[in-house]
């Protein structure tokens, strides 16, 4: 049976996604912070994060911790984001005057947050945590926006179903491992890399994988820490490293970069949308 670590309350999403992913009896652990998440991944322990969403793009701290800690991405997942306002029994709309969530969770329900009149909207840690606050306070005049799992996790009801704006909205997970998979076939590869101070740097540096046709899926910047205006950039191709065109792309990146470091290989996510 497998331990997964996660971010947040039991009932988050990240624990939903590691339920879908692994499909099987597990042995879940919430942690605090995705740092914690990061830090904890020992064999057999395996870690799960959302790395981006369909709406609001991509979760920067994630892709700052893959490059701070010698783990590999060996899975993903993408889930249907269904965001609900859950509030104790005997609650209802007309009474609520206070709503908790996740900051991302909360400009997700922008345009359903705006219909509200004489309502404080105000940030959380995380959308299960919101809902356990909730829960633990018992006010009539508090909710939380969560997923219907958190709000059955912690006895609350749900005053108002799918209030994100855009239905739409879907969030990719990852999966962390101490090992990195072996993956040929139906794969596809995470990289990072650091271009040189040279005209044309980054154009030479994408082209490797243009001039032998392979698909780039992604491209992600970030600034190099202790270089200001220098970037990492991190990129989802098409293909495993063990097949000759990705594995010569990479062998000629290694050539032109000050610094690559392939992240992981894994295969395809499933995406759910229930």
């Amino acid at each position: 049976m497998p331990t997964v670590a996660y971010q947040g309350e039991p009932g988050a999403f990240s624990e939903l996604a590691a339920r879908r992913f692994f499909g099987k009896p597990l042995r879940l652990r919430p942690l605090p912070t995705f740092e914690r998440v990061f830090a904890s991944v020992r064999n057999p322990t395996y870690g799960i994060v959302p790395v981006e969403n369909s709406v609001f793009g991509s979760i920067h701290q994630v892709y700052d911790l893959l490059l701070s800690h010698r783990l590999f991405i060996v899975g993903e997942v993408k889930l249907r984001v269904r965001l609900h306002l859950v509030g104790v029994r005997g609650s209802a709309l007309r009474t609520i005057r206070t709503i908790y969530s996740q900051p991302q969770a909360i400009g997700q329900c922008e345009s359903f947050l705006r219909t509200l009149r004489r309502v404080n909207v105000e940030a959380y840690y995380d959308t299960a945590g919101a809902a356990m606050m909730v829960a633990g306070r018992r006010d009539l005049t508090c909710a939380a926006i969560a997923s219907e799992e958190a709000g059955r996790t912690y006895g609350l009801s749900v005053l108002r179903r799918n209030i994100e704006s855009d239905h739409k909205n879907f969030t990719r997970f990852i999966v962390l491992a101490r090992k990195a998979a072996r993956i040929t076939r139906g794969a596809k590869t995470t990289v990072v890399f650091a271009v040189k101070d040279i005209p044309g740097a980054l154009f030479k540096s994408l082209a490797v994988f243009a001039l032998r046709d392979i698909n780039l899926l992604k491209i992600e910047s970030r600034p190099l820490r202790g270089k200001p205006w220098e970037y990492l950039f991190y990129l989802d191709v098409d293909g495993s490293p063990s097949s000759g065109p990705l594995r010569d792309a990479v062998a000629h990146l290694n050539e032109i970069c000050a610094f690559v470091r392939i992240l992981g290989s894994y295969p395809y996510g499933q995406t759910f949308t229930d």
